[in-house]
């Protein structure tokens, strides 16, 4: 495949030229998330035995994982490796995403293009190793201990891994908070001063989000996401912070 789209920093693309990178963008995408979706499939068994089945068993008691459906164990398999192919792919989707929005960025702002994937990537990675051995762990406990001795928890398979994965990616999506605000203080949008000035605003809206997004209402879920949350708005004031000096100093540095 030959991406036909024209870019030079001569020039600037017409409508059908970014027509025509978004498409090459989104293949490229596809193609990365359907690769990822296979290594996946490959080793489904080993993910959803060792890796996601493992924490229901680690709980105190353990928890009963069963199966209600003829077909529940079809779409187990087929959740687990869209959605596997998808976190395997999270590098290959943002490369492609930063580097269709590159040529909209100022030629000092592209430098920066290579430690935002990093960072994006780094940031997702980190909130679903934070979900998976921190927060399921916490959660599933408290579930397991919760009530009374004489009702045996017994959960459907397809709400337990609905439970699991949805949390994975939200943890994950939750943590990209830092990159967002660089982005945004880089181009003049978000101000750390304006972040202080409503965190207690701020922290009321994450505790609402926590409570939405948490696959199920209980408050453990809501404060084991939340808590993070609060801190990585803490950092993102500080990243902010850092970006816009950083533009300060580079436009200080062109006008002499």
């Amino acid at each position: 495949m030959k991406n036909k789209s024209v870019k030079t920093d001569d020039s600037e693309m017409s409508f059908f030229d970014h027509l025509e990178e978004f498409r090459w963008r989104l293949v490229k995408s596809i193609i990365g998330l359907v690769l990822g979706a296979i290594v996946v499939g490959i080793y489904s068994d080993y993910i959803i035995t060792n890796v996601l089945l493992k924490i229901a068993k680690n709980t105190n008691p353990p928890l009963n994982i069963i199966n209600l459906k003829p077909y529940g164990q079809l779409s187990l398999y087929f959740e687990v490796i869209i959605i596997g192919g998808l976190i395997l792919s999270f590098p290959v989707i943002i490369y492609q995403f930063w580097k269709f929005i590159e040529p909209a960025l100022k030629e000092n702002e592209r430098k920066y293009i290579f430690g935002s994937i990093v960072g994006t990537v780094f940031c997702f990675l980190s909130g679903i190793v934070f979900v998976y051995y921190i927060m399921l762990p916490t959660a599933l406990n408290f579930f397991a201990g919760f009530g009374s001795t004489s009702i045996n928890n017994q959960i459907a398979i397809d709400e337990y891994m609905s439970f699991i994965l949805t949390l994975l990616l939200t943890g994950g999506l939750v943590f990209e908070l830092p990159v967002v605000s660089f982005f945004l203080g880089k181009i003049g949008v978000l101000k750390p001063s304006f972040m202080r000035k409503y965190r207690r605003h701020a922290i009321v809206i994450i505790l609402i989000v926590a409570g939405v997004v948490t696959p199920s209402p209980d408050v453990a879920s809501q404060i084991l996401l939340s808590l993070p949350l609060i801190f990585l708005y803490e950092i993102s004031i500080f990243v902010c912070k850092m970006a816009q000096k950083k533009e300060v100093n580079i436009e200080v540095n062109e006008t002499n």
